[in-house]
């Protein structure tokens, strides 16, 4: 099975390489009608995952995570819309100059070929990988979790028939229904058809294909993502941002996990935020500091500091300084978002400067880390590593580039 469906990603590859923007963006318009036509067929597959992984005690995070609406369906298809109306890269020549030798040597944009993305419960990641691979010319080999098994179907088979109606291969997506964890490893290691592999889902998901693929892999990461509110912040500002990061989806990448608050500002802020995080049923794990004040909040340990919960809980230590804080996001960070609530210019240029992560913010909430916000139509995944791209992975981030060269007889002596 996987050796037919690599097989035919990579015959579809040089098609989709060689088709017009008109072409491509034409098919993304027509799959993006057609998701909203097939709504009520791709809400009833999804509502089987979703009952299903309710009656497994799926945690309320990863179920917000599964589940589709009609909303959520309609950002799908208003998403390839984005991607085409964006201005096409493949065939940009970046650079292009003489030699002595009288020899033009330039650089052209070109896809990566065929792309694997193994991801979990996040059906609407098989639109949006979709639609960034078909974008840049790349086939897509489409391997879900079982959770959202007959979401993703529903949608492969409807992006599949638009294909089809626009005269174009529905190679361009392939879907891997088998989802036992053999198969996965399998196709970790499906190198002679498969040009890069990129998870998208938890740590586990992440370390086993980083650890087991053949295949170059880039590493979306897990989000510990941290608010630190200087002893400058605007408190009100402050306790808006962080109740939006903690509470407005929290089983997201990008949502705050960690909060770090001066020893100046806890007794105004925490108790306003506690009351604020009560309303919302956040549970608070906070160092003795925090605990004195919240007499809800329990005990932090080693462990919640670097820990994404992906559920209605964050952790809160108080710090002496601004040195104190971008320390301990350094130190437990995952290299995702993070971001600083002040007023102060040279405290918000030294958190830019010194935090390391992909985003980092300056009065804003971590929940902007989204290839949809950033301006990207969708995206692929956060990246969290330094190698070949970082952060949200945009169309840019699926493309590698060629040496072209003109001559005219030249011949080297």
């Amino acid at each position: 099975m996987l050796q037919t469906i690599g097989q035919r990603a990579k015959q579809a590859e040089p098609v989709l390489r060689t088709l017009h923007t008109m072409e491509k963006d034409h098919a993304l318009r027509q799959v993006a009608a057609d998701l909203l036509k097939k709504q009520e067929e791709i809400l009833a597959a999804n509502e089987t995952d979703v009952k299903a992984g309710k009656e497994a005690g799926m945690s309320e995070g990863l179920l917000d995570r599964l589940a589709l609406t009609p909303e959520r369906i309609g950002a799908m298809s208003e998403g390839l819309c984005q991607l085409a109306d964006l201005d096409d890269p493949i065939g940009e020549i970046t650079a292009m100059k003489k030699r002595p030798n009288g020899l033009l040597i330039g650089q052209k944009r070109v896809p990566l070929g065929v792309v694997g993305i193994i991801y979990e419960a996040r059906p609407n990641v098989t639109a949006d990988a979709f639609g960034l691979c078909f974008k840049t010319g790349n086939a897509v080999i489409l391997k879900g979790g079982s959770d959202a098994i007959h979401s993703n179907r529903a949608i492969v088979n409807c992006i599949r028939n638009s294909l089809s109606k626009c005269q174009i291969t529905p190679d361009a997506i392939q879907f891997i229904d088998d989802t036992s964890r053999e198969v996965a490893t399998s196709f970790m290691k499906l190198d002679q058809y498969v040009d890069v592999l990129i998870p998208r889902g938890g740590a586990g998901l992440i370390q086993s294909v980083v650890k087991n693929s053949t295949i170059p892999v880039i590493e979306t990461g897990t989000g510990n993502c941290h608010i630190y509110v200087d002893e400058s912040a605007d408190l009100e500002m402050a306790a808006a941002i962080i109740v939006n990061a903690k509470t407005q989806r929290v089983g997201v990448c990008n949502a705050c996990e960690s909060l770090l608050v001066h020893e100046k500002v806890k007794n105004d802020l925490l108790p306003v935020l506690a009351d604020l995080l009560k309303e919302r049923n956040v549970l608070i794990h906070g160092d003795a500091q925090v605990t004195d004040l919240i007499p809800e909040a329990v005990r932090a340990t080693e462990e919640d500091w670097g820990k994404e919960y992906l559920a209605h809980e964050i952790s809160i230590k108080t710090v002496e300084s601004l040195d104190e804080a971008i320390d301990h996001i350094n130190r437990y960070n995952t290299k995702h978002s993070e971001a600083i609530i002040t007023n102060r210019y040279d405290h918000a240029q030294r958190f830019l400067d010194e935090v390391d992560a992909a985003a980092v913010y300056v009065n804003a909430s971590t929940r902007f880390t989204d290839g949809f916000e950033f301006g990207y139509g969708a995206e692929i995944g956060i990246s969290t590593q330094k190698l070949h791209v970082r952060g949200p992975m945009g169309l840019l981030a699926l493309t590698t580039s060629k040496y072209i060269i003109y001559g005219n007889g030249q011949i080297r002596s």
